[in-house]
């Protein structure tokens, strides 16, 4: 199966690309989007404390189940899809200057094919992940499932 996938510069590789290279851009390393994914899973842990503590208090009694745990799983989900089609970053990603790049822009459906790649790479125990250091293009599973790859920017310089 045929992929369109963006080209970015990989550190030292001196290949020309489409995307990124203009702003000197590059395929973000790994341990910047472990970074990152810690980051957001703070600020969606935070969100499901507030849904959890919000549902005790209107229903009065523990909130136990399937739906719970889906409607966590719901706004896991949400949280995500929206700010990578809005953004192009979560907050997690801004904070370390990553963002996603793709062809046009990130549409939903990209957003649940990089969801469902994030799954399947922490479901094998971060399998989808490492791939990138095995992929000639330094792609995971979840940038090949959304046809898209998170880059990182260069620090801006001070003009001062």
């Amino acid at each position: 199966m045929m992929v369109a996938m963006v080209r970015v510069t990989t550190k030292g590789s001196g290949s020309s690309g489409s995307a990124g290279d203009e702003q000197g851009t590059t395929v973000a390393p790994l341990r910047y989007r472990f970074a990152a994914i810690l980051y957001d899973a703070l600020v969606v842990l935070a969100i499901w404390v507030m849904t959890i503590v919000s549902l005790v208090t209107v229903i009065g009694d523990a909130v136990v189940g399937a739906w719970v745990q889906s409607l966590l799983f719901v706004e896991l989900y949400v949280f995500l899809a929206f700010f990578w089609c809005w953004r192009g970053q979560t907050l997690g990603m801004l904070a370390w200057r990553l963002s996603i790049q793709s062809e046009g822009r990130f549409t939903p459906t990209q957003a649940l094919g990089r969801f469902v790649g994030g799954l399947a790479s922490f479901a094998t125990l971060g399998l989808g992940f490492f791939w990138m250091w095995f992929d000639r293009d330094r792609m995971t599973w979840s940038d090949r499932l959304s046809r898209s790859v998170v880059v990182r920017a260069p620090k801006r310089r001070s003009t001062r």
